[in-house]
Formats: structure tokens, C-alpha cells, sequence
């Protein structure tokens, strides 16, 4: 795995973010999304999840990598037996942290979860990241059936790119494809 490749994918990721909430207005902020049920605002959100949540999928990984493959293939089975819980839970989450949250305070929360990527990041070894586990493939389609920690560490930007080509903020907010 390349280390600053990723490194670079989150400050890269970060930096859009940034952009993206600076340069959107109110109308641009509450306009629907395009492909989703979320307003710009609320897919803006959902953006910033795939990076909060990343703490405990590192954790999980970690956990379930020590384990015989047949307890992490239990557990993705379990876990896609509720993706319509999941998928409702992670809709409304996003609605109601589009409204709850204010730009300000999503820029300062994608920047701790993605320093707090870099720091662990760089304590990973090779072996850590070449540790993996069978996942919940039906929740996320950037989610694998098998994943390793490596993996993981890609997922957000993945997420965050995907995404970012649904919203419907004005031309001139949007920084360019890199």
C-alpha cells in the first residue's frame, strides 16, 4: 500500500470539503441532490460520516483479523441481513446531521477524523494492513466481500468522490476534478 497516496487522497478530500461548504449558499446548501433523497446539505453530511465512522471500522478489522475467517463471515452475513435497518438508520442519521450541524462545525470534524487518519495511518505496519476481514458487502458498494485494513483506510475517499459527483451546489463552488 502506498501510505502517501492515501495521505494524499484525505488532504485532497479535505481540502474539497473545505471548497465545497465555502463556496455553497443557503439555496445551494437546501437544493436537492442529484441521485439521492438528500439535499446538498444533508449529502454534504453523509460525506463527513464515511470519515467519522472510520474509527470503529478500523477497529472491527482489527478485531476480526485475529480471528478464523468463519467469525468475520458470520458477522458480514449477520450484518447484511439488516441492511434495510441500516440503509433507513444511515438516511435518516444524514438528514438529521445536515440540519444539526452547521458548516463551520462539519469542516472542523472532517478535519479531526482525517488527522486522526493520518496519525494512524503512520503507525500502521505492512502486516496490520494486509490483516483483513469478510464485510457486509450490501451496505456500501465501495464495501468488498473480503476487506483488509488497507482496504478500509481507502473507503472514505472512495465514498467522498462518489458522492461529491451527486451533489448540485452552483459551477462556481465546485473546485475541478483532480
Amino acid at each position: 500500500m502506498d501510505k502517501q497516496a492515501v495521505h494524499d487522497d484525505l488532504d485532497r478530500a479535505y481540502a474539497t470539503f473545505r471548497l465545497l461548504l465555502d463556496g455553497a449558499g443557503e439555496a445551494d446548501l437546501r437544493r436537492a441532490s442529484n441521485g439521492t433523497r438528500w439535499t446538498n446539505q444533508q449529502l454534504l453530511f453523509h460525506m463527513l460520516l464515511g470519515y467519522l465512522i472510520m474509527q470503529a471500522l478500523l477497529r472491527v478489522v482489527r478485531l476480526f483479523g485475529r480471528l478464523p475467517s468463519g467469525a468475520s463471515r458470520a458477522y458480514a452475513r449477520l450484518l447484511n441481513a439488516a441492511t434495510r435497518p441500516f440503509d433507513t438508520v444511515n438516511y435518516a442519521g444524514s438528514c438529521l446531521g445536515g440540519k444539526i450541524l452547521g458548516e463551520r462545525r462539519m469542516i472542523v470534524m472532517f478535519g479531526r477524523a482525517v488527522a486522526m487518519l493520518h496519525r494512524r495511518l503512520d503507525t500502521e505496519t505492512d502486516t496490520d494492513l494486509a490483516r483483513g476481514m469478510h464485510y457486509p458487502d450490501r451496505w456500501d458498494p465501495f464495501f468488498g466481500e473480503f476487506m483488509t485494513l488497507a482496504d478500509i483506510y481507502r473507503f472514505p475517499t472512495q465514498h467522498f468522490d462518489f458522492h461529491r459527483r451527486q451533489l448540485t451546489l452552483s459551477a462556481a463552488s465546485e473546485p475541478d476534478d483532480t
